[in-house]
């Protein structure tokens, strides 16, 4: 597991500096409007952003949470510091593997992810850390793109995915809502976004 979280961590390191050029005409068409969504769900005072990358979602953060952003690839995590100083935002930004989350337990209102759970390499023991370090009535909000279940679109993702682990890091075929259930997590609503690939998730932990 150490390995293949080194591997991705390279490869994230790499994209650091082109990330937002390449994903630039997603941002502007859809991930925008899905990312002012996401955070009306978001409760604080507390927040944890895991997956912070090069800092998008930073100009929906409230002035009013007390905001921890983790990414375990250190050049995302330089781009998020210069964007959190170019928005004037008080935000505590460390290098961190959500696999291994260095906070106490119940320290949470809100967790927080967007396009971050094709990437773990262990996607149940990162959530299960997510569920430790939540509130008994705290909310994880998800932003995620998962394996389609109409067919023939889930099998060729199948067919793919290989591929685009090896060019990007990122599985396009992983079962996201079933994975946050098996951390025992409480699905509270699961939102279409894009057909059934791209979806809102929110969930509450069963404590």
């Amino acid at each position: 597991m150490k390995d293949k979280t080194e591997i991705i961590r390279k490869r994230y390191d790499r994209a650091a500096k082109y990330y937002d050029a390449i994903e630039n005409m997603m941002e502007k068409k859809w991930f925008s409007q899905w990312r002012k969504l996401l955070f009306r769900y978001v409760k604080g005072p507390k927040v944890l952003e895991v997956g912070v990358g090069t800092g998008k979602n930073m100009p929906y953060y409230s002035q009013d949470w007390e905001i921890v952003a983790i990414d375990f690839s250190p050049k995302m995590l330089e781009k998020a510091k210069e964007r959190s100083a170019k928005l004037n935002l008080q935000v505590d930004l460390r290098l961190m593997d959500v696999q291994n989350l260095e906070f106490s337990d119940n320290s949470f209102d809100a967790v927080v992810t967007a396009c971050v759970f094709c990437s773990v390499p262990d996607p149940i023991l990162g959530l299960k850390e997510i569920h430790r370090v939540l509130k008994g009535d705290g909310v994880l909000v998800m932003l995620e793109h998962v394996r389609s279940k109409k067919e023939p679109i889930g099998k060729i993702m199948d067919i793919l995915n290989p591929l685009v682990v090896r060019l990007y890091g990122a599985n396009i075929n992983r079962n996201t809502v079933e994975n946050v259930k098996k951390a025992e997590f409480e699905i509270v609503e699961e939102k279409n976004l894009l057909s059934d690939i791209v979806k809102l998730i929110i969930a509450k932990p069963i404590k």
